[in-house]
């Protein structure tokens, strides 16, 4: 499990969430009023993310992101699939041991979950779950 320290500096830390964050419930009260769209940027930056990839992630349209990125904020269930995409992201970095393999990782097709790639699937919450066990696999040294 992703502790909160760590969920907290994949998304850009205080600088970018622009708030002391300490908590579950200090992160839980920040989604509910929407991350930073700083924090976006900084997943995109950190996991090579393409625009139109998190676009999809999101399921934002690409003039609706326009406005976010002019707003600076993301909204609430945006903000909540960010989250999700951040807290896997941090567990493969964990994994993997850094950033550009875990990047790497999300973006390679695997054939334990149907050639898919692991980002693909982060578009939901089952995908998300399919991911979440892909990696509790590979940590635990089970042939994935």
């Amino acid at each position: 499990m992703i502790s909160t320290e760590t969920l907290i500096k994949t998304l850009g830390g205080p600088s970018v969430l622009k708030r002391r964050v300490a908590t579950l419930q200090d992160l839980h009260r920040l989604v509910e009023a929407g991350l930073p769209y700083a924090a976006l940027e900084m997943i995109m930056r950190r996991f090579q993310l393409e625009r139109d990839e998190v676009e999809i992630l999101l399921q934002v349209p690409p003039r609706t992101m326009a406005r976010r990125k002019q707003s600076r904020r993301l909204h609430r269930d945006e903000s909540d699939r960010l989250m999700r995409l951040a807290r896997l992201a941090a567990q493969a970095t964990q994994i993997f041991g850094a950033e550009e393999k875990a990047a790497a990782w999300l973006h390679r097709p695997n054939l334990a979950i149907g050639h898919a790639t692991p980002l693909h699937l982060l578009g939901s919450d089952v995908g998300a779950k399919q991911v979440e066990e892909l990696l509790g696999r590979i940590e635990h040294g089970v042939i994935s």
